[in-house]
């Protein structure tokens, strides 16, 4: 089998590791179109996730309002929610049979990001929701001794907690881009249209093209450990702020 000019060493062979790691050396342009849509998916779902998450947490941590602990509870209760079953909530709602099947979205790039968002939102919602519920009850009296009322104090408690909730949205991100339950269903796997790391991965293994699914295993492990490097160091200047 011949991926991008390099042909697919036989599953057992042991240059399958050497192959993999010249197709990303080489900048194989199977690889880069897979690995480029998985970014522009996973990014567009975080920020999109993070637009919605910060001021939604921000507002659950200033405001008592009725029904704030079942709102509370249930974003928590979905940090855990398995992406097979956000994958199967967000196909119904794109089916045909759905209520937004008139727009055509399953089995597209959209359809993957909304699902990545059902996924990541929870997380960043609640998060956020701690970080400043714990920033609301240290500086609450200040703020309004400066007259800022609840609306106007959200953006100065979200750039306060500035390095924390660049924190939750990098495991928000972390968590979008090793997902590959919720896609896979809602995306299909389709070459060149809705393939993604993940299910790229998942596929090239059955298929016995083990160079190019270790290729992207390299990428994919590089892009986790760059993402959690960068939430090390983000929590330690916090940390050195705060001392």
């Amino acid at each position: 089998m011949s991926t991008g000019g390099i042909t697919a060493s036989d599953p057992h062979s042991d240059s399958a590791l050497y192959t993999a790691l010249a197709l990303v050396m080489d900048m194989d342009p199977a690889l880069v179109d897979i690995v480029a849509l998985s970014l522009r998916v996973s990014l567009s779902a975080v920020l999109t996730a993070a637009l919605i998450g910060l001021p939604l947490g921000a507002a659950l941590a200033l405001w008592r309002l009725p029904g704030r602990g079942v709102v509370i509870v249930a974003l928590n209760a979905l940090m855990g929610l398995p992406p097979v079953v956000a994958g199967l909530g967000v196909y119904l709602l794109l089916s045909r049979a759905g209520p937004l099947g008139e727009l055509g979205l399953l089995f597209t790039p959209s359809a993957m990001i909304i699902a990545q968002v059902v996924l990541v939102l929870p997380i960043i919602a609640a998060l956020a929701r701690q970080l400043v519920e714990e920033l609301w009850g240290e500086y609450q009296e200040q703020l309004y001794s400066f007259g800022l009322s609840r609306v106007r104090a959200i953006p100065t408690l979200l750039w306060d907690a500035r390095f924390g909730l660049i924190t939750v949205v990098l495991a928000g991100f972390g968590r979008a881009s090793a997902e590959v339950g919720a896609v896979l269903i809602v995306g299909g796997n389709i070459d060149g249209v809705t393939r993604v790391m993940t299910t790229a991965i998942a596929l090239e293994t059955s298929k016995g093209n083990l160079p190019l699914a270790l290729g992207l295993g390299i990428v994919l492990l590089s892009l986790v450990a760059l993402v959690n490097g960068a939430a090390y160091v983000i929590g330690e200047a916090a940390r050195r702020r705060l001392g």
